[in-house]
């Protein structure tokens, strides 16, 4: 079997689906790796180094007429869903909740779309192929100095000959995989750091890292199934609200890391909560898209002021910033995905096993992933991708 590792087009994605030091792995299953020219540039890997670890460079068509199964980051665009044929396999982070009209296009193209996305978190055997986790991981990290560089003071708690200067005072919302990365290495940084989460059993991985948990009096449990946090309701969401915009208006820093897959990012940086900062006060929204954001005031991929000048930073793919340690985290989980699909050199999916049934989005033709279908009824009810 062939696998074929994908230049990305997607604007400003900078990583790749495999690096050179796991390509013996693959070899050793019995799979041959084609790599398209350029594909590694991004993440600061030439062309010769596929080569010496044993891969053939082709072109672009090549890439797509030769390979029987796709890695790659991004969603494949309308035009190279177009030249994918039949039987083909693709295998990335393709958003087929945010976008089921791309699962439904690969679904019509005959392809088996596997997303990466949807690997069920809370399966201990899954974590080695975790891809969202290593991602948010690089952004929860990266997001820390974005911050740490926009704002104009310390972070630290610094003694000098000219004065002393106080530690920033930084607030980490969201406590999941990037939000716990955010906390430690803003300690690390020597910031006084506090961290938010609606779910109460963050409390202890919080406190681990260094940081101060923040209890409202309004005490809601909201957690979720799949180690996310579940969509608050609208009193919840008002009760909660009220209590942290004061406590948002007194940090220096404040980070948000609180996503829903598939659903519109919490509000929870107000522009109330904003009006209430400081001027030269810092907010990194990580949950920040197309879909929304954490901050009321965020534009997604843009980094703005607000009348009362505090730097909003709103960026849309923080690991694209990170590459060559991104590309190495997700080469590993890719790695680790397909080889639990492979059997004697070619792709075998077992539908009976929980992965591949999570993360299988089309297949023989159709949308087979139930949350999927369900988004697109009306158009499968009209025979679009595939019987219903």
């Amino acid at each position: 079997m062939k696998v074929g590792v994908a230049k990305e087009t997607a604007p400003g994605e900078r990583r790749v689906a495999l690096v050179p030091e796991v390509l013996g792995k693959l070899q050793a299953a019995g799979l041959d790796v084609l790599v398209e020219r350029g594909a590694g540039a991004g993440s600061s890997i030439p062309d010769a180094a596929y080569q010496e670890a044993g891969a053939t460079i082709v072109s672009t068509d090549e890439l797509f007429g030769q390979s029987d199964v796709i890695l790659r980051i991004q969603k494949p665009s309308a035009s190279e869903i177009k030249v994918m044929r039949p039987g083909q396999a693709v295998i990335g982070f393709l958003s087929p909740l945010i976008d089921p009209a791309t699962a439904q296009a690969l679904a019509k193209q005959g392809v088996t779309a596997i997303s990466l996305d949807a690997i069920p978190r809370t399966l201990s055997r899954a974590q080695t192929m975790d891809a969202l986790s290593s991602q948010a991981n690089v952004g929860g990290y990266k997001a820390v100095l974005l911050a740490a560089n926009a704002y104009g003071r310390y972070f630290p708690l610094l003694t000098t000959a000219a004065g002393t200067a106080k530690p920033a005072n930084v607030l980490i919302l969201g406590i999941g995989v990037a939000g716990l990365q955010a906390i430690g290495t803003a300690r690390r940084l020597g910031a006084v750091v506090k961290a938010y989460d609606v779910r109460p059993e963050t409390r202890e991985q919080a406190e681990s890292l260094g940081a101060q948990f923040v209890k409202l009096k309004t005490t809601i449990d909201a957690t979720g199934a799949g180690g996310y946090a579940r969509e608050l309701t609208a009193e919840e969401r008002a009760a909660q609200q009220a209590e942290l915009n004061e406590v948002i208006g007194a940090m220096d820093v404040v980070i948000t890391t609180a996503q829903v897959p598939g659903r519109k990012p919490p509000l929870l940086v107000t522009a109330d909560a904003i009006a209430r900062m400081k001027s030269g006060s810092v907010i990194v929204d990580m949950a920040a898209s197309p879909l929304g954001g954490n901050c009321e005031l965020s534009q997604a991929g843009q980094t703005i002021e607000s009348p009362n000048g505090v730097t909003i930073i709103a960026p849309e793919n923080l690991p694209a910033s990170m590459p060559a340690g991104a590309s190495a985290f997700y080469a590993r989980n890719i790695t680790a995905l397909l080889l639990g699909m492979v059997n004697d050199g070619a792709l075998d999916l077992d539908f009976e096993d929980e992965v591949t049934k999570s993360t299988v989005i089309t297949h023989g033709g159709a949308v087979i992933s139930e949350p999927v279908r369900k988004l697109l009824e009306p158009a499968l009810a009209a025979g679009a991708g595939g019987p219903p």
